[in-house]
């Protein structure tokens, strides 16, 4: 099994490299957005590779981190997720950025990703909630916070202030992340007035 490729960039294609390693060219396939940081032809790269073997075909992609990889192999095992929207995902984002969207339950941002509908974007989210909290860079108020909007279980408070900064033009995660600063400060009991009034505060900083 092929884990790492180190070699001479040969060639590009659509959504491929040719990798010349040692005289050896191997075909790689690559987020659009990895394909987009490599250097020109001739000039040394590394790729972290997941070979997937089947009956009628042998194909390796790339990528650029290891953190790439492991998101890589954990959003094919999302019903109705294959290489092919894997790859589209981690074309538009960042491991990292995986990782926050599916942590605050952002289906929006994933659905950015071409071929990836409303439906696979709330699989995804369902199945991997519980593995991507530890990988994101978002606090952990936030999170909690925008499960329990996703539970329907929130405060009402919660909801119509984190429901208020969306309607003025604020994406979830942000009006969420807003909200639980805000939270922090003022207390779970306080009103969806003094929510509002101070999450918008955080988000004007």
């Amino acid at each position: 099994m092929i884990g790492k490729l180190k070699g001479l960039i040969d060639s590009y294609g659509e959504d491929h490299v040719i990798l010349d390693v040692q005289g050896v060219g191997y075909q790689v396939h690559c987020p659009s957005r990895v394909l987009q940081t490599l250097p020109r032809a001739g000039e040394a790269a590394t790729l972290f590779i997941e070979t997937i073997v089947r009956e009628d075909l042998i194909r390796l992609y790339g990528f650029s981190q290891d953190q790439e990889r492991e998101w890589f192999r954990l959003l094919m095992t999302v019903q109705g997720v294959g290489a092919k929207v894997a790859l589209a995902i981690l074309g538009i984002l960042k491991a990292s950025e995986v990782a926050n969207a599916i942590a605050m339950a952002d289906k929006a941002t994933i659905t950015r990703a071409p071929g990836v509908g409303k439906r696979v974007a709330e699989r995804i989210v369902s199945e991997l909630k519980d593995k991507a909290p530890g990988l994101a860079q978002v606090d952990e108020a936030a999170v909690t916070l925008s499960r329990s909007l996703e539970d329907n279980v929130a405060a009402r408070p919660v909801a119509e202030a984190v429901s208020a900064l969306t309607n003025l033009g604020y994406g979830q995660p942000q009006a969420s992340a807003a909200v639980a600063k805000a939270m922090q400060t003022a207390g779970a009991e306080a009103s969806t007035e003094t929510l509002i009034r101070m999450g918008l505060k955080e988000l004007s900083q």
